[in-house]
């Protein structure tokens, strides 16, 4: 696998070179990376699928670069998701809007919606730019494992089924972008990430929040990633853990298996007996998000067999870790006493 390791209009050129042939490659973006092709060649898309063994009836996110690409993918654009994109563009947001014609099945797993985002990375946005193309992109791991940050966790998923990576850095933000639904009456949370319930209210007004975010509900069908299916998980076993850090504390020291380890807050690491991955500060959700996937692969390499997770509060940023951890624990989470 080619890796491009400078942002130099040529290494850009290239990468939309490999775009325009119908390739997949791993781009930047500043929530996690993206295993990128043309979202309106079916052939192309089908490469994301089989690279990442992605269930066919799980929809991916279209990138634009321009707000005004988004007039050809969708069937219109109400007054809301232009208050949103004023707010929020480009960043980590992504639209759920009815989808136009040009839309191929294959990337709203046949749905009547398609999802949508400008990002912020100025790579990914220069890469989009350069090959004319809106480009679907999931993250750049093998379906259900933890999403990658850096070029090197896409290397480790991805070496020798991808033709190519650009290494544009660690990724900002750290975890998947917020999705949101504006089909219906009431905008709809389908997915948190790094912008918060709090901020889009701001916005959009009272917003429902899909019940799948905390709850392991049965879909038949999805307009969203991360709505479904066991998600963000290393090998090892993950538990979440909710209480106090005295309680997490006395959990690890007294109760954990010796070859377990701790997902937990810099406040408390120093008095945990066993091995422990730090988050960082308990009350920093964005330095949370912005470590977790990493930390899960971390753990990894130590061939632990469980991860003992400190849940954070689920307040701001908090509700989008949450959300993460519950479905790389495949909802296995505990209440400690006090």
């Amino acid at each position: 696998m080619k890796t491009f390791l400078y942002q130099t209009n040529e290494e850009i050129t290239a990468v939309a070179r490999l775009l325009q042939e119908g390739q997949v490659v791993a781009i930047p973006t500043e929530t996690v990376y993206g295993l990128a092709a043309n979202a309106l060649d079916e052939q192309a898309v089908r490469k994301i699928f089989a690279a990442k063994n992605r269930p066919a009836d799980n929809p991916l996110i279209v990138h634009i670069a321009k707000r005004e690409e988004l007039t050809s993918l969708v069937k219109e654009i109400p007054p809301m998701a232009r208050a949103l994109a004023d707010a929020f563009w480009p960043g980590p947001l992504t639209m759920v809007l009815p989808r136009s014609a040009v839309v191929p099945d294959v990337v709203t797993a046949g749905g009547d919606t398609v999802a949508v985002r400008m990002p912020s990375h100025p790579v990914a946005r220069a890469i989009i730019e350069a090959c004319g193309l809106p480009l679907a992109a999931p993250s750049a791991n093998r379906s259900g494992s933890p999403s990658p940050t850096t070029a090197a966790h896409v290397m480790a998923d991805m070496e020798g089924i991808i033709p190519a990576v650009f290494d544009g850095g660690e990724c900002q933000v750290g975890l998947e972008s917020t999705v949101v639904s504006l089909v219906g009456d009431k905008p709809r949370l389908l997915r948190p990430g790094g912008i918060t319930p709090e901020q889009l209210e701001r916005v959009v007004g009272e917003m429902d929040i899909d019940p799948s975010i905390t709850a392991n509900v049965h879909l038949d069908k999805v307009s969203s990633p991360g709505m479904k299916y066991k998600h963000y998980a290393p090998k090892a076993q993950v538990t979440l853990l909710h209480g106090s850090c005295q309680s997490f504390v006395d959990f690890m020291n007294h109760h954990a298996e010796p070859d377990s380890v701790a997902l937990c807050f810099d406040e408390e690491a120093s008095l945990i007996n066993k091995q422990v991955l730090r988050i960082g500060h308990e009350h920093d959700h964005d330095e949370i998000a912005h470590n977790l996937f990493a930390l899960l692969r971390e753990a990894d390499k130590q061939n632990v067999t469980r991860i003992y997770a400190h849940c954070p509060s689920r307040q701001g940023v908090g509700l989008a870790v949450y959300n993460r951890l519950i479905r790389a624990a495949a909802f296995d989470e505990r209440e400690l006493e006090a």
